[in-house]
């Protein structure tokens, strides 16, 4: 097994402990709502993939490190046994955080043993297995920045995750790009990793349409409230009109107004709102009705990711330690993920993994919606312009944002 794997499983493990440094004991138990979970939780579920998807499936005569973890720390693979439900996951004061370190210790120390003594002959399995498993460990390090946010968030303290002065910029024009018509490729076709929901390339056509220069700021999204966009239903979804009503929106989540003047909760702790900055942590729903409110409407997938392929991946990725959308141009990757008009649905001749890998995308392609681009959450090596986000509509927890789109 090469050394380049093993380095890279020592890095991005340690990256996610050093997400939790900053973090008291107390919060590694928190979860705020069902769709998030404790701190503890995350780094206990990444070490059990690896535990059960490589200790388990490669040395002969594994004996797990504690049967009960397999329970515990399972998320959704129905096809390895039953799982705590997500959200009773925040119940689970045991195993305690310095357990939970001890477990991601030991598994560490039988992955670095099966990488340097692998069987030769299953050698390119366990390299596969292990960068999904790497990959899959990224994707949680995002969740990591997003559920800490909204955990400190629902605290009336309003604790700070990482002090530091987000900088003020000047919003740059919006300009609209015109983008032609045609057949083009989509999906990934290449040698290096990609998850299953990329493939297979396929053909889609393209209608001419033009795409916004940068972001939607909140300077423009504060012209949407101002002019009565929460209150007006001709603007909105059925669906999403019935969530604004069920839950109170009335602005982006993490908005907060204060003698009139309006505040936005950052992992930076409260600012004044940067009016500069993109919009952050809307629903589709929202981003959808905003559109509409603007005449325009939300990009395609395939329009983005044509777009995306013709760039070079830069932005404000997590090596910034900006952990916050900036003002600028472009912001096509490492600002925030874009939601897109488009389904999560599958390619044409889409096949999943084998085994309980294809538990991993493929069932989740029901009642969902794609975002493209990757954020300021997001690690820069973990992002590709083909690789599909997806959330519910209603999901805001996130950091989504708004690029719009317009037809010709």
């Amino acid at each position: 097994m090469t050394t380049t794997l093993a380095s890279e499983y020592q890095r991005i493990r340690h990256t996610s402990a050093a997400i939790c440094a900053p973090l008291a004991r107390d919060d590694y138990q928190l979860q705020s709502i069902v769709e998030t979970s404790p701190p503890k939780w995350h780094l206990g579920h990444v070490t059990w993939f690896f535990e059960t998807f490589l200790l388990q499936a490669f040395v002969k005569n594994y004996q797990p490190f504690r049967a009960e973890y397999n329970y515990l720390f399972n998320s959704y693979y129905q096809t390895v046994g039953s799982m705590q439900p997500r959200a009773e996951r925040g119940l689970m004061s045991r195993p305690t955080v310095e357990e939970v370190y001890a477990y991601r210790a030991a598994i560490d120390e039988r992955m670095m043993a099966l990488l340097s003594d692998a069987d030769p002959s299953q050698a390119q399995a366990i390299a596969a297995r292990v960068t999904l498993g790497l990959h899959h460990e990224q994707q949680h390090q995002e969740l990591l920045y997003m559920d800490i946010k909204h955990n400190f968030w629902r605290n009336p303290l309003r604790p700070i995750y990482l002090p530091k002065t987000l900088p003020v910029q000047e919003a740059a024009p919006l300009e609209w790009e015109m983008r032609e018509g045609g057949l083009i490729e989509s999906g990934f076709d290449g040698d290096s990793f990609a998850y299953d929901n990329e493939r297979p390339q396929h053909r889609v056509w393209l209608e001419p349409h033009r795409l916004a220069s940068r972001l939607t700021t909140n300077a423009e999204y504060l012209a949407f409230i101002e002019d009565g966009g929460y209150q007006r239903a001709e603007l909105w979804l059925a669906d999403g009109w019935y969530h604004r009503k069920q839950h109170g929106w009335q602005a982006p989540l993490y908005w907060e107004q204060r003698d009139g003047q309006w505040y936005e909760f950052t992992l930076h702790g409260f600012e004044s709102l940067n009016l500069a900055a993109p919009v952050a942590h809307t629903s589709y729903y929202e981003a959808d009705a905003f559109a509409r409110w603007s005449g325009k409407r939300l990009p395609l997938e395939a329009e983005l990711e044509h777009k995306l392929r013709e760039l070079p991946i830069k932005g404000h990725f997590t090596d910034s330690n900006t952990f916050h959308p900036q003002a600028g141009t472009g912001q096509h990757y490492g600002s925030l993920w874009e939601w897109t008009a488009s389904p999560y649905t599958a390619y044409p001749r889409f096949q999943p993994l084998e085994g309980s890998m294809g538990e991993y995308n493929g069932k989740f392609m029901c009642n969902q919606w794609v975002l493209r681009g990757g954020a300021c959450i997001t690690p820069a090596d973990h992002i590709r312009p083909t690789y599909r986000n997806f959330f519910y509509p209603h999901d805001r927890w996130q950091f989504s944002g708004i690029r719009l789109a317009e037809d010709v």
